[in-house]
């Protein structure tokens, strides 16, 4: 396992330990803890410390870029651990464990995972346990790996359109393309259309094996009332990427 060669924790460390709970919006969300903006399209991109990349990792579970539930969880987390002698690596890797995909959205994600039987091609007993004893076969990750906000809200993705806007097409291309190209081949799960949009535009560019993408996994919010029925519309299509990926 390693941090990806983008990682500017060594730029916040200081700042984040600085902070004490709780945290407030005001205190993450400021000029402090922001990486870029386009003031035209309403964007902001703020640093939290999710760069631990599992090099290991035999799934690869992508969202978008995480929200500010994510972002408050991970800087309590380095908040958490700032009195225990551990290193940046192990620092971050906590961070992603208990940050990442935390929350309601966990349970439909396993539900979903658990039905195509991946826990049955990693041997394990349910999908569950990639959040814990076997963190160690999974990667989560975002397409963006910073939290980006359009006029203050969490970004979805879709408005300003993700492929049409140059500074967050240059996040994905230097950091989310680079960390794909660390792993080992691992099967990529996009979390809803929107990031599949871009794993395929990265495919195009010769950046990630087409066949490596987990096409028409919907996006496991409760938010989105539409999972049951594209779940069942692309499980067949799932289900035989899962056994052409594993031999199985």
């Amino acid at each position: 396992m390693a941090i990806a060669a983008f990682s500017k924790f060594d730029d916040f460390k200081e700042r984040i330990q600085a902070l004490s709970l709780p945290l407030e919006e005001a205190t993450l969300i400021n000029e402090s803890f922001l990486l870029d903006k386009d003031e035209k399209k309403n964007l902001e991109i703020y640093y939290a410390p999710f760069e631990h990349v599992n090099e290991n990792a035999q799934i690869v579970i992508a969202g978008i870029t995480p929200g500010f539930h994510q972002m408050k969880r991970s800087f309590a987390t380095v908040l958490e651990l700032k009195d225990q002698d551990k290193s940046d690596e192990s620092i971050l890797h906590e961070v992603k464990k208990n940050s990442s995909f935390e929350g309601p959205m966990r349970k439909n994600l396993i539900t979903m995972l658990d039905e195509l039987n991946l826990h049955n091609h990693l041997g394990l007993a349910s999908s569950s346990e990639l959040f814990g004893e076997a963190s160690s076969l999974v990667h989560t990750t975002s397409v963006i790996t910073y939290p980006v906000f359009h006029k203050g809200k969490n970004y979805s993705g879709s408005t300003p359109n993700i492929l049409k806007t140059e500074l967050l097409k240059d996040y994905i291309v230097q950091g989310f393309a680079r960390e794909m190209k660390s792993l080992k081949n691992p099967l990529i799960i996009p979390l809803g259309v929107n990031v599949e949009k871009v794993l395929h535009y990265l495919a195009e560019n010769n950046r990630l094996a087409p066949e490596n993408i987990l096409s028409g996994f919907p996006h496991p919010s409760g938010g989105n009332g539409h999972r049951h029925r594209q779940f069942e519309e692309n499980k067949a299509g799932m289900e035989k990427t899962l056994r052409s990926h594993f031999g199985s």
